[in-house]
């Protein structure tokens, strides 16, 4: 019988709540939602693991570690504190705001895994099972209802800290998706990690890390995007399906060298001489699609070639709207792409380039175009929420994402995973860990289309 619990891998030593230091969080915040963080309200938390090869014993974790680690947490949240509030959602009328008062805090869990071999396993690249992956993960707080004020309190973000002992650390972290994109997560780990590297984890100063900016009236909406949404997802009340354990999925990596992606980007050269856009994101995600086509009819799927295949990608929209929008800004800030193939065009000897192509084009036409990026914004909830149950890839992370140099003191990172990709048919993407200008792409399917794609990736290469 399936579960929405998963299984339980580890110990809880401590479950604690960390707030921002006290120097820092002295008055109550609140923000607006603006249209760029409302497509995001019911959709499914994001889960990151990031893995450290740190051989430590539980005595040190505990008395030493861990009390720098909420140190500097404490230290980081008072620059962030969006984090430490809550999204306030109102049972009847009004719009949300994310709220932080003093007081508010965010939820941590200390941890050891009951298996210290685990580590090895987890931070493989091998096809490995999913549900292992979700004792490291931290779950949001259950929401309150508050009937006398009529809104719902909803946390926003969560950390857990797992040990490993004698072997390494994985820390993980969970947020709700409309407090911030993938740029202002980023932006946040990698400042609690300069805060934990200074000395006594002291604190950010401009001079060592850009401060988060939060005015939001640089995100401008004079065609009302914000309560189109809002009446869009309150409506209709929209909402991610919750995860099933056992999910019946194994997750595996793939890199991509950069001679590789140089390769794939000549072979679509040699086909289409006059294609222009061919960055590394767009013959990455395109092979990627591609192969995972492909690898249907190796998994037993029966696919007609008329279905429609869809790719959707998000991207950072803060320098391409008019005017610009600092790269600082702390929030959601991306606008959508989506390439529409079928499954007979993706699936042959040249859909590969078909997709670089069609993926190009968006870019070039949309993306990166100040009068097109937001045309058509007002159906992006009616349209993605419509993908439900088609054959639909999307992208979480960016080629521009580095978490590999996020150092707290345990070394540099030896994997970094999304877990929150089994909730849907996603390729996770970050830069490598080694290989310069290469990159990590992470999948997590069925067994049997993880072996078909496995092959189908490789072969490819094979040019």
């Amino acid at each position: 019988m399936a579960s929405t619990e998963p299984p339980k891998a580890v110990t809880i030593h401590e479950r604690c709540r960390i707030a921002p230091s006290s120097d820092g969080g002295s008055e109550q915040v609140s923000l607006p939602l603006v249209f760029f963080d409302m497509v995001w309200l019911h959709f499914h938390p994001i889960q990151r693991l990031i893995f450290y090869n740190f051989p430590c014993a539980n005595e040190h974790f505990m008395e030493t570690l861990v009390p720098n680690i909420k140190k500097s947490l404490s230290q980081t949240l008072k620059h962030f504190l969006p984090l430490a509030g809550n999204l306030i959602y109102p049972l009847e009328s009004g719009n949300p705001e994310f709220r932080y008062i003093p007081g508010d805090s965010v939820s941590v869990a200390i941890a050891e895994s009951n298996e210290a071999s685990d580590f090895h396993y987890l931070t493989g690249d091998e096809p490995r099972d999913a549900d292992r992956f979700y004792a490291l993960v931290p779950a949001l707080p259950r929401p309150e209802i508050d009937f006398e004020s009529g809104f719902k309190r909803i946390p926003v973000f969560a950390v857990q800290v797992t040990l490993f002992r004698d072997t390494g650390i994985c820390l993980g972290l969970t947020n709700h998706h409309a407090v911030g994109d993938g740029s202002s997560i980023v932006g946040f780990i990698k400042a609690w990690s300069a805060v934990s590297m200074l000395e006594a984890a002291s604190e950010l100063s401009a001079a060592n890390f850009p401060f988060p900016f939060y005015d939001r009236s640089v995100v401008k909406d004079p065609s009302g995007l914000g309560n189109a949404f809002w009446s869009q997802m309150n409506v209709s009340r929209i909402e991610s399906l919750p995860l099933n354990f056992p999910t019946n999925k194994v997750r595996a990596t793939y890199t991509l060298p950069k001679n590789d992606i140089q390769k794939l980007r000549n072979l679509v050269q040699a086909k289409k001489p006059g294609l222009v856009h061919l960055s590394s994101f767009t013959i990455t995600t395109a092979y990627v699609w591609t192969c995972l086509v492909k690898s249907a009819a190796g998994a037993g799927e029966e696919v007609d070639d008329n279905e429609p295949e869809y790719f959707v990608f998000a991207v950072d929209a803060r320098r391409r709207l008019d005017p610009p929008v600092p790269a600082a800004y702390f929030g959601n800030c991306v606008a959508f792409g989506m390439v529409e193939s079928t499954h007979g065009q993706l699936k042959v000897e040249n859909g590969f380039s078909v997709a670089v192509e069609l993926i190009g084009e968006v870019i070039c036409k949309r993306v990166n175009n100040k009068d097109e990026i937001l045309r058509d914004a007002e159906s992006w909830v009616s349209k993605f929420s419509g993908l439900v149950r088609k054959r639909a890839m999307g992208v979480a992370g960016s080629p521009r994402f580095d978490l590999y140099d996020t150092e707290f003191g345990w070394g540099k990172p030896k994997k970094y995973e999304v877990v929150s990709i089994d909730g849907s048919e996603s390729m996770s993407l970050c830069k490598s860990r080694e290989l310069e200008g290469g990159l990590q792409i992470g999948l997590s399917l069925p067994e049997k289309k993880m072996r078909a794609f496995a092959a189908i990736f490789s072969a490819g290469l094979k040019i």
